[in-house]
């Protein structure tokens, strides 16, 4: 079945601003989400960080409803009195009489409420029920039915138009949460998904295609020169490093300057999130590796929460053999520095065989002697309460990786997320990410896509796939994805064991790249962070607001929908130099290091291509075709101020390169 386009803005619009401001003096917005101040999932990411582009529209006129939890207020609340005499009533009435008026404005605003997800469309459908005068719009950022059905391991793109949706639903015991989605879903004056693949689903499922896609966007901090995150990349970079030492201790048989960072991080869903497909990736990416006799190594890590009751001992010891190794060094060294510094002062050069004592070299070799390890290091950090059936290390025991020496692929399953004050890898998630060199996520069942979407921004390369949100976005903006460090993986088209192949070509084809290429394409990944920036993606979300005002409210406001105009929309070019790929580019020196802290621009020598990150961004900039902005759609309020616009672009294809062929574990039941 072919991915039909939404009839709403679907590609990038241009970046002009409306033609008139909005007239949003009498008019309110209230955004209703169970994730309101309340971390459960992306949700709270979208609320949090559209916040200040919607409150910059809206000013006082924008409200966020959610769930009273105490840990929310006392995190992220910052308790106020209402800022309106018409709020205060409203809420003094609620708090003596329940829930039973919304309107006790003199003047009658025209007002506007957002709900996101079938826990606030209960909300939804009683607006509409009681005939309450507001326009409403409810956005599903996934199908409860569309996940579980994910999760039950069925060839679910394929069959979208033939499931009995009622029966499936009562099967899995959601039908009461399924039946209120449907219902707010057909309920609201807009109906929004989040990407074009979750519109799709929601047609076959919900039954009504959605009005308008919303993209999930993020607040995009730019810095003042490109050096700057790379230099925060190096610094993350050593962080993790540190972590790595201790972890191998007495099988650090590898070079650490010569190791890459790999990752995949999210909510513990063994197939939806792809953990299957990057773990049998991994176990071919070390046979190729070992057979071409790489000296690359890749330490992969798993961020994933599980059941767990705490760190395990081994992990702990590895940690605590550093320091104490680290706390070794530095005591002989200042003594050697003491030494050092008293010869010196009487004006002759130190004898170096008494620099060091007995007792020094005993110190040393103590220390030697606790690093001697009998077992491999850990697989895992913690001890897990379901370790016989645990997904992750189920897998790990079938595909052989066990961090052995032999091996070039280690991995590292932390079931839990990452904190700052963690006594085992003591950094949060921001900086984690910033460290790594690739994350990997090969997502069956993926909306949207927050985690390939914050490595972008952050300069990060991902590996995304066609059958999530992000993904799609991206293959659909670009021109060539992975000259930009964006890795989109088939997973519609191919069997499973083919998309295995192809996103094991790509890890081999990152693992052989020089540091220069790297750094060039971490250049280039920055550089998209504007596609994903609130303060464009922001203008969807306005457009919907628009439209149900003018359903809502069709004598204040109006609303003139055109037909889609496959011609236009936006495409960021093909770099203006060549791909960073290891057959196109040399490396920059006949003995490179592959230490990675300087951070851009290498001097080239006479046989290697010249390279400029402003000089390219600025080739880049010119070949851009000038974005437009779709065709207008009005939406005129009683003042004839107007805003608004609607329109779709063409979809695109990515052509993918060629698999190695490897040996590989059996896969069991394929996904065609």
């Amino acid at each position: 079945m072919p991915l039909n386009r939404t009839l709403s803005m679907s590609s990038l619009p241009g970046l002009e601003d409306w033609e008139d401001e909005f007239d949003l003096e009498n008019t309110v917005l209230f955004e209703v989400a169970w994730e309101v101040a309340n971390k459960v999932g992306g949700i709270y990411t979208v609320l949090q960080t559209k916040a200040k582009v919607t409150g910059d529209e809206w000013g006082d006129n924008y409200y966020l409803v959610g769930p009273y939890t105490e840990q929310g207020v006392r995190t992220q609340v910052e308790l106020l009195e209402p800022p309106t005499p018409a709020l205060k009533r409203t809420l003094d009435s609620m708090n003596s009489k329940g829930c039973k008026f919304l309107a006790q404005s003199e003047e009658k605003p025209h007002v506007v409420a957002h709900f996101h997800e079938w826990l606030a469309g209960v909300g939804l459908c009683l607006c509409r029920a009681r005939r309450l005068p507001v326009a409403t719009i409810f956005t599903t950022h996934a199908t409860l039915l569309g996940r579980y059905l994910c999760a039950g391991a069925v060839d679910f793109y394929n069959n979208l138009e033939n499931f009995n949706v009622d029966k499936e639903a009562g099967e899995r015991q959601i039908y009461h949460r399924y039946c209120m989605e449907r219902a707010a879903a057909h309920c609201a004056h807009v109906f929004t998904t989040v990407s074009q693949i979750t519109a799709i689903e929601a047609q076959h499922l919900l039954k009504r295609k959605p009005d308008i896609v919303t993209p999930n966007g993020l607040n995009v901090k730019k810095f003042s020169a490109m050096h700057e995150f790379q230099n925060l990349h190096a610094q993350s970079k050593a962080r993790i490093q540190e972590f790595v030492r201790g972890h191998f201790y007495g099988h650090l048989d590898f070079n650490l300057d010569k190791t890459l960072y790999f990752f995949i991080a999210g909510r513990y869903e063994f197939s939806n999130k792809g953990a299957d497909v990057f773990l049998e990736a991994l176990a071919r990416l070390n046979y190729l590796l070992r057979v071409n006799g790489s000296e690359q190594t890749v330490v992969a890590f798993f961020i994933m929460p599980a059941r767990t009751n705490n760190f395990n001992v081994e992990t702990l010891k590895g940690q605590a053999v550093r320091k104490q190794l680290w706390d070794t060094a530095n005591t002989v060294k200042e003594k050697f520095g003491r030494k050092l510094y008293e010869s010196l002062l009487v004006g002759s050069l130190p004898d170096m065989n008494k620099m060091l004592d007995k007792e020094d070299f005993t110190m040393m070799k103590r220390a030697i002697f606790a690093t001697q390890r009998q077992s491999f290091p850990p697989v895992c950090t913690h001890n897990m309460l379901d370790d016989s059936s645990d997904p992750i290390l189920t897998t790990i025991r079938r595909i052989g990786l066990f961090n052995s020496g032999a091996d070039r692929v280690k991995v590292i399953f932390h079931p839990e997320f990452l904190s700052s004050t963690s006594p085992l890898l003591p950094v949060d998630y921001e900086e984690f990410v910033r460290g790594c060199h690739l994350g990997v996520f090969p997502s069956y069942y993926e909306p949207w896509g927050y985690t390939p979407a914050e490595c972008t921004v952050m300069g990060i390369p991902s590996v995304s796939t066609n059958l999530s949100g992000f993904g799609c976005f991206m293959e659909e903006h670009i021109a060539d994805p992975s000259a930009y460090g964006i890795y989109i993986l088939d997973r519609r088209f191919r069997s499973l064991d083919d998309s295995c192949s192809q996103l094991t070509s790509f890890l081999y084809s990152f693992c052989q790249q020089s540091r220069r290429q790297r750094i060039i394409q971490r250049n280039r990944t920055e550089r998209l962070s504007d596609l994903l920036d609130w303060k464009y993606l922001g203008r969807y979300y306005m457009s919907a607001r628009h439209m149900a005002l003018a359903k809502a409210f069709p004598e204040y406001f109006t609303y003139e929908p055109h037909e889609a105009d496959a011609t236009q929309g936006y495409r960021y070019p093909r770099p203006a130099s060549v791909p960073p790929s290891p057959s196109l580019s040399r490396h920059s020196s006949p003995h490179q290091s592959e230490d990675e802290e300087e951070p851009r621009d290498l001097p080239p020598d006479e046989d290697d291509e010249r390279y400029d990150e402003d000089e390219e961004a600025a080739k880049d900039r010119r070949n851009i075709r000038a974005p437009e902005w779709p065709r207008r759609a009005s939406c005129t309020s009683s003042t004839g101020s107007k805003r608004g616009s609607v329109d779709t672009a063409p979809s695109s294809s990515v052509s993918t390169p060629s698999e190695p062929l490897s040996p590989a574990s059996s896969l069991g039941e394929e996904r065609n």
